[in-house]
């Protein structure tokens, strides 16, 4: 894995979390800078939040969720999805149902959560609106795209478990064929049926996961588990005597200024800052 890229992926996901998820204005046209590249936003992308037992009306409600950009210059398409505070209340409700992978027949079976959420996903705060991958080769991109166009695909927490089923989508029935994936605290997304057909469409992914992390693990084995193996990263450093990095918290060791951190200290270049609540 190439840690920069992994970095400026990142950035790009936090770019999506910076825009409110009750704004519904499309942020086409503006640019967001990652890691030494430009980027244009194409569209916001809208979906119903998260529904959980706690909060069961948080379904109903269209969030933007992310944003799919293009690399000035280069043309590359990014598409970054952000996670939700609903994905504490999921843990919590810790009953993880299945139902039918909606993306290809016979690919096995995903969490019920997640897969309404990934259904509901839009290129329009309309729910009428085409759904994000039937649209994509059609999206009003400043540079042209052809089928052999990289597309990176990437998201933090419950936006990893969407982007496991975009890709899954997009390989399968787009004309990008060949998606790269990095996602960052994503839980377990399918069984084992929805991990076989994913790594056969998708093998490019990069899956990262700060090993004190609890979503990652959630939810558990057998029924469910996960479509690459982890690039680990870790809270501590193994120094005489080792030296905590980050407050032993849930949410300082899932938050995605904490992958950044991490990351960053493996790079060999700046350091980026942890949320200075999560500093010890």
């Amino acid at each position: 894995m190439d840690i920069n890229q992994a970095i400026k992926f990142a950035q790009l996901v936090n770019a999506a979390y910076a825009v409110s998820p009750g704004s519904t204005a499309n942020a086409a046209g503006q640019s967001i800078s990652a890691n030494g590249t430009t980027y244009t936003v194409v569209t916001t992308i809208y979906a119903n939040d998260l529904s959980t037992d706690l909060n069961p009306l948080r379904g109903t409600q269209i969030v933007s969720i992310g944003l799919v950009l293009q690399a000035v210059g280069a043309g590359d398409i990014v598409i970054a999805i952000r996670g939700t505070e609903g994905i504490m209340e999921w843990v919590q409700d810790a009953r993880f149902d299945t139902v039918p992978c909606p993306v290809i027949p016979s690919a096995g079976n995903t969490e019920d959560g997640f897969t309404a959420m990934y259904t509901s996903l839009r290129v329009g705060a309309d729910p009428a609106s085409p759904t994000l991958a039937s649209a994509l080769s059609t999206l009003a991109f400043p540079q042209p795209v052809t089928a052999a166009t990289p597309v990176t695909i990437c998201g933090h927490s419950l936006g990893g478990a969407i982007v496991t089923l975009l890709a899954l989508d997009v390989a399968a029935n787009t004309i990008f064929k060949s998606p790269t994936v990095y996602s960052y605290a994503s839980p377990r997304t399918g069984d084992q049926g929805f991990v076989n057909a994913y790594v056969r469409a998708v093998p490019n992914t990069f899956r990262i996961a700060n090993r004190m992390d609890l979503v990652p693990k959630l939810p558990m084995p057998p029924v469910y588990d996960h479509v690459a193996d982890p690039n680990e990263l870790n809270p501590v450093l193994w120094s005489l005597p080792p030296k905590v990095l980050v407050k032993p918290e849930l949410a300082c060791q899932h938050i995605l200024d904490t992958y950044l951190h991490l990351l960053s200290i493996g790079s060999g270049g700046q350091v980026l800052p942890l949320d200075s609540a999560c500093s010890l």
